[in-house]
């Protein structure tokens, strides 16, 4: 019995520390990635970074369609072929091209181009398929 229960205590404290749940990243859907690479204008300024963050955040944290959502910044280069002119990049993944569609065309997507666009001068999007 105090096996059995040493066993669960471990399930459990394994289950917390490294287990998801709703507010955190869901597994990486392979059917259809969006990336997409944004530019500030002033992306010294804290200010504007505040606020794009803020935004994007709140837009993926009420959109219905997002499942995986990484946002990140360029690391040092450490090589030539690294890209790392833009200011913030966002992964977003879909179980299927329509729920992408749909994503695009959310309210509060809508209301993130809105709230951010004013922040920054350039945009590239990679949509893919898985294979």
């Amino acid at each position: 019995m105090k096996n059995v229960i040493c066993i669960l205590v471990l399930t459990l404290m394994t289950t917390v520390t490294f287990g998801q749940n709703d507010k955190e990243m869901t597994e990486f859907d392979a059917n259809f990635s969006h990336t997409v690479f944004f530019w500030l204008k002033n992306p010294d300024n804290q200010a504007d970074r505040t606020a794009f963050e803020t935004s994007l955040r709140k837009f993926l944290d009420n959109s219905a369609y997002a499942k995986t959502q990484f946002i990140g910044k360029p690391p040092k280069a450490s090589r030539d072929v690294v890209d790392g002119s833009f200011t913030y990049s966002l992964i977003v993944s879909f179980d299927s091209s329509e729920s992408q569609q749909a994503y695009q065309d959310e309210a509060p997507h809508k209301l993130f181009i809105e709230e951010s666009s004013a922040l920054w001068s350039k945009v590239i999007v990679y949509d893919s398929i898985g294979i």
